[in-house]
């Protein structure tokens, strides 16, 4: 659904879109991919990525729900939708740092083959992450593109109505 929207609410709209993007893209692939040349000689610079991931998906989580008394309609929605997908987020990174613990737990006490416990870290903990950065990025460059226009998806719009906004027909443009 397409509201008629003002430019600065579209910029507001935009913020938790971008801050959910920089984690994804900057953190979990970016900064994972450099502390990674560490991991074979050691292990422990990896930890960068969770807890940056956790600090900045707790900042939105607290913006979020800062933004349903503070925020207009829309821009509240965004943050909501953002917020939706943090949680999601958390869970899996939080799945991922418990078969990491496992694995070592594995390894240490249990004398499972090293390269045993790592294929069980990479397998439940790595994994999981990986194809849940991919989705929610694109996911989320889609949420900025309807942000962009003054989109919401109709489930927000049930979730959290407003009578507010003028909700305007999308415009289709033929080219010859």
């Amino acid at each position: 659904m397409i509201f008629e929207v003002s430019k600065e609410e579209i910029i507001q709209a935009k913020k938790p879109h971008d801050l959910f993007l920089v984690n994804l893209i900057a953190n979990h692939i970016l900064a994972f991919v450099a502390t990674l040349g560490l991991a074979s000689s050691w292990a422990w610079p990896m930890l960068v990525v969770p807890i940056t991931s956790f600090l900045i998906l707790s900042y939105t989580i607290y913006r979020a729900n800062k933004s349903l008394t503070n925020d207009p309609w829309f821009v509240k929605c965004h943050w909501q939708l953002a917020l939706k997908r943090s949680k999601a987020l958390m869970v899996v990174i939080a799945l991922a740092c418990t078969a990491a613990a496992v694995g070592v737990l594995l390894y240490s006490q249990f004398g499972v083959m090293k390269e045993a416990a790592m294929a069980f870290v990479g397998g439940l903990g790595l994994l999981p992450v990986m194809v849940t950065v991919l989705i929610l990025i694109i996911m989320e460059s889609d949420a900025l593109h309807q942000a962009n226009k003054g989109e919401l998806p109709e489930s927000l719009v049930k979730k959290f109505p407003d009578g507010q906004y003028k909700e305007i027909e999308p415009t289709i443009v033929y080219k010859d």
